[in-house]
């Protein structure tokens, strides 16, 4: 995927995460949100982080043919800044 095509996944996840702190579901998001500011992180690896969660959970749902599961998702989130597939936080966005 191309800088173009990179930026508007990350828009378009962005704007999934401020839906969910926004309507409190899952609560868990605006937790881990406010957890990872109180860290040290600004607000865009902040929302990097979290994309990066919703990405992985996409992800795996595409890929294991399998529907939303919250339980899963909020793993993810309570999980970060590490990322499922290492010990150290990067960009997947």
């Amino acid at each position: 995927m191309d800088e173009i095509g990179r930026k508007h996944v990350r828009e378009e996840l962005f704007k999934v995460i401020e839906y969910q702190m926004r309507k409190g579901r899952p609560k868990e998001t605006k937790q881990t949100f406010d957890r990872l500011r109180a860290a040290g992180y600004s607000r865009k690896e902040t929302m990097r982080l979290l994309a990066c969660a919703l990405l992985v959970e996409l992800h795996e749902m595409v890929r294991d043919k399998r529907t939303y599961d919250e339980a899963i998702y909020v793993k993810k989130l309570m999980g970060l800044p590490k990322m499922p597939w290492s010990d150290e936080p990067e960009d997947c966005t």
